[in-house]
């Protein structure tokens, strides 16, 4: 019998206060209150990130040129599959279809398989002894609970980061120039600042 699986939605990104230099990665129940937080790299989070807020690289990132290259020989990914966690490392599938309709299921980082899933805007799912294992429910008033070790999804600045007193404006040109410039790090910072002040 085939288990059932669990769509997922892509929450957002928080800096992970485990891992320095580590991103957390929270994907929610679409029809439900629990958040599964995966810890990914620098790199593959400001992938994901880029996607979200739709922003334009100046050169193809590596999910891109993944991207490019899959759609050049007519192969779509129809959805993303975290199948299993082994002492805290998340394993998940690519599904696959070419032109011909064959699928076939690619192993992957579920990182790259998240950022890649942005991308082809397929699903995301998972299974129910995945989330009972590792999801966590979000408290009244829609914060983690402490033991998740995650931060606020947009981070104060830190000392020196003077993002801050910037006009919104000058901000909006920062980001470009970072994005034109591949400084993809700072680009993160300021698109945090940028949604705190949507959220305020």
């Amino acid at each position: 019998m085939e288990k059932k699986k669990i769509k997922l939605d892509i929450i957002g990104l928080s800096y992970s206060q485990t891992q320095s230099g580590a991103y957390a990665l929270v994907l929610g129940e679409a029809e439900g209150k629990r958040r599964l937080p995966i810890i990914i790299g620098g790199p593959e989070a400001q992938s994901i990130a880029i996607e979200l807020e739709k922003m334009q690289p100046t050169r193809p990132l590596t999910h891109d040129l993944f991207k490019s290259f899959a759609e050049s020989f007519k192969i779509s990914i129809k959805e993303v599959v975290i199948y299993n966690l082994v002492e805290g490392i998340f394993f998940a599938h690519l599904i696959c279809e070419n032109e011909l309709g064959e699928t076939q299921e690619i192993d992957s980082r579920t990182s790259d398989a998240i950022a890649l899933a942005t991308r082809f805007n397929c699903p995301v799912y998972t299974y129910e002894f995945i989330l009972s294992s590792a999801g966590i429910i979000m408290e009244d008033g829609g914060a983690f609970p402490e033991q998740a070790q995650l931060e606020k999804k947009t981070p104060k600045a830190g000392k020196g980061d003077k993002y801050s007193e910037l006009s919104t404006d000058e901000l909006k040109q920062l980001l470009k120039e970072a994005i034109e410039d591949e400084a993809y790090e700072k680009a993160g910072r300021i698109r945090d600042e940028l949604g705190k002040r949507k959220e305020s």
